[in-house]
C-alpha cells in the first residue's frame, strides 16, 4: 500500500484537502488509484483531479456544512492491493463510499461491495456494472464501455466500413466490452476479423498489425490506454496501413498526439464521455481554476465529475437523514439529468438502470495535434443492454 501523496507529491501539492470546518462532521471517502502501475499513464491525472475536486467541494460548503475527506492510495493496478485497501477503508476508516479505479479490481470487489453495502464509484465504465440487480452499489459517470463500443461500430459503418477487428490487452478492462462490440457489429452486418492482443505496456505492435493486415480491416477497435494506443498508431503509420482506429476513452486524450506526432491525424478517433481539457463549457471554469494554471488531460475531468456526482448524492442522503451506504445508493438513484456544466452529457441513475447516460462525443486528431470533435452520438437507451 502506498500513500498517494508520496507517489505524486509535486503534482498534488496544490490540491491538498482543506482542513475540516469548525464544528463540521467529516465524511471519509476511500480512494483507490493507479499512480505507478500499468495504467498510470492515465491514472495520475485522474487521481490528481479527485483531490482537486475534494478541495473544491469543501471550499464551496462541503456536504451542507460537513467536509469530505478523501483518503487516496496508490494500488499500482494490482487486484490484491485493491482488496487490501478496500478492507482497510472499511475496518479502519469506516467509510461507506469509495472512489475506485480499474475493471479487474472493481469486479473482483463486487461480492464485498454488495455484502457490505458500500457505494463504489469507479473509473471503470464496465457495462457489466450497470445492472442494479447484480451490482446495486456500483456507479460511474462515463458512458459505459459497451455503449461506447456499439457506438464505435455504428460510426465505422456510417463511414462506409465493411470489415472491423478488435485490438485489446488481455485484461478485463480490454476484454469485457468485446462481446458487446462483436454482437453489435454482427447485427449491423460488419465482417469481423481475428482479434489482436496488445499489452498495456507494449513497446511494439508490428507483429500484431502485420497479422491484422492480412484481413485488411477498414476500422479497428483499440481497448488499451494512451501509451499502448500510441504504439499501435505509430506502428500502423510506419507500415502504411489504411485501417483507421476507434479508441476507448482511456486510450485517447491530449497526450496521444504528443506521442504519435502526425501519425494520429485522420487515423485515430476517440470515444469521449467527457469534454477535453479547456473546452468552452460552463463547468470547465472551476476545473481550470482548480489546476492553478497547469494543464492536465481529460482524465482529470472524469474524476472531478465523479466527485461532484458523489457530492450531490451525499447532500441528498444527508437531507433524507440516511448518510450511509444504502442511503447514498438510494439518493444517487434519484439523480435525473444532473447538469455537469457541459463536462459530460446529463447524468441519470434509476433503481433499475445505473447507466449514467448513453451519449458521448467522437473526437479526431487534426493537423497540429489538436483534438477536434467529429460528432456527438447517442445510442437508444434500451433495457436489453443493461448490464451488458
Amino acid at each position: 500500500m502506498r500513500k498517494f501523496g508520496l507517489m505524486v507529491a509535486v503534482s498534488l501539492a496544490v490540491c491538498l484537502a482543506l482542513a475540516p470546518m469548525a464544528g463540521a462532521a467529516e465524511i471519509k471517502v476511500g480512494g483507490i488509484y493507479d499512480i505507478t502501475g500499468a495504467t498510470s499513464d492515465v491514472g495520475k491525472d485522474y487521481g490528481t483531479g479527485a483531490i482537486a475536486a475534494e478541495k473544491y467541494v469543501n471550499a464551496n460548503g462541503g456536504i451542507d456544512g460537513d467536509t469530505v475527506k478523501l483518503i487516496p492510495n496508490d494500488y499500482a493496478y494490482k487486484i490484491p492491493e485493491a482488496v487490501n485497501l478496500y478492507k482497510q477503508y472499511l475496518s479502519v476508516d469506516k467509510v461507506f463510499v469509495i472512489q475506485g479505479w480499474g475493471t479487474g479490481d472493481t469486479n473482483a470487489l463486487r461480492p464485498l461491495i454488495n455484502k457490505d453495502q458500500v457505494v463504489f464509484m469507479s473509473a471503470s465504465y464496465d457495462g457489466n456494472l450497470t445492472d442494479p440487480k447484480q451490482t446495486p452499489y456500483n456507479f460511474f459517470i462515463g458512458t459505459d464501455y459497451s455503449t461506447a463500443i456499439r457506438l464505435a461500430m455504428q460510426f465505422a459503418q456510417d463511414k462506409g466500413a465493411k470489415k472491423v477487428v478488435f485490438i485489446y490487452p488481455d485484461h478485463p478492462y480490454g476484454k469485457n466490452p468485446i462481446p458487446a462490440g462483436k454482437a453489435y457489429a454482427e447485427k449491423i452486418k460488419l465482417n469481423i476479423g481475428p482479434d489482436e492482443i496488445v499489452d498495456l505496456k507494449a513497446i511494439d505492435a508490428t507483429s500484431q498489425l502485420l497479422h491484422m493486415k492480412q484481413f485488411d480491416p477498414d476500422y479497428a477497435w483499440i481497448g488499451g490506454t494512451t501509451a499502448s494506443t500510441a504504439v499501435i498508431i505509430k506502428d500502423a503509420a510506419k507500415l502504411g496501413l489504411r485501417t483507421k482506429f476507434m479508441i476507448n476513452c482511456w486510450g485517447f486524450d491530449e497526450n496521444l498526439p504528443k506521442l504519435t506526432g502526425e501519425a494520429a491525424v485522420d487515423r485515430a478517433y476517440g470515444m469521449m464521455p467527457t469534454a477535453v481539457w479547456g473546452t468552452d463549457v460552463p463547468g470547465m471554469k472551476a476545473v481550470l481554476a482548480s489546476a492553478g494554471g497547469q494543464a492536465y488531460t481529460l482524465h482529470y475531468i472524469k474524476s472531478w465529475v465523479s466527485m461532484l456526482v458523489m457530492t450531490e448524492g451525499l447532500k441528498r442522503a444527508k437531507k433524507a437523514g440516511k448518510l450511509n451506504g444504502p442511503g447514498l445508493k438510494a439518493a444517487l438513484e434519484t439523480i435525473k439529468d444532473f447538469d455537469t456544466g457541459g463536462l459530460t452529457a446529463p447524468i441519470t441513475y434509476t433503481p433499475s438502470d445505473h447507466r449514467p447516460n448513453t451519449s458521448m462525443a467522437i473526437y479526431g486528431v487534426a493537423a497540429g495535434g489538436k483534438l477536434q470533435k467529429v460528432k456527438d452520438v447517442t445510442l437508444e437507451r434500451v433495457p436489453e443492454y443493461i448490464g451488458k
